[in-house]
């Protein structure tokens, strides 16, 4: 089950990038108790996203693409966010 923020971030990723494949993965569970834990279930996240608006882009721009369609979500309601993006074609 996606929670609101978990839904969020596949709403803003899928109207940004037109994604072929958009995982997002909520690894909260993993990081229950420790730092960055807020207690709501939704504090770390690992996304996987396959865009051809990265083709081209090197890996540390594609991080900032996500990051700035993501807006306020990353580093403010989101205490972790781990970003693989990559082109079509391309290994994930």
């Amino acid at each position: 089950m996606s929670g609101p923020i978990a839904t969020e971030i596949t709403q803003r990723l899928s109207a940004a990038f037109a994604p072929a494949r958009l995982d997002v993965i909520n690894d909260s569970s993993s990081h229950a108790g420790h730092m960055g834990d807020d207690g709501t279930g939704e504090s770390h996240f690992t996304v996987v996203i396959e865009s051809a608006a990265f083709t081209g882009v090197n890996r540390v721009m594609r991080q900032r693409m996500v990051n700035q369609a993501l807006g306020d979500i990353p580093g403010q309601r989101v205490h972790a966010l781990a970003i693989r993006a990559f082109a079509p074609g391309e290994a994930a």
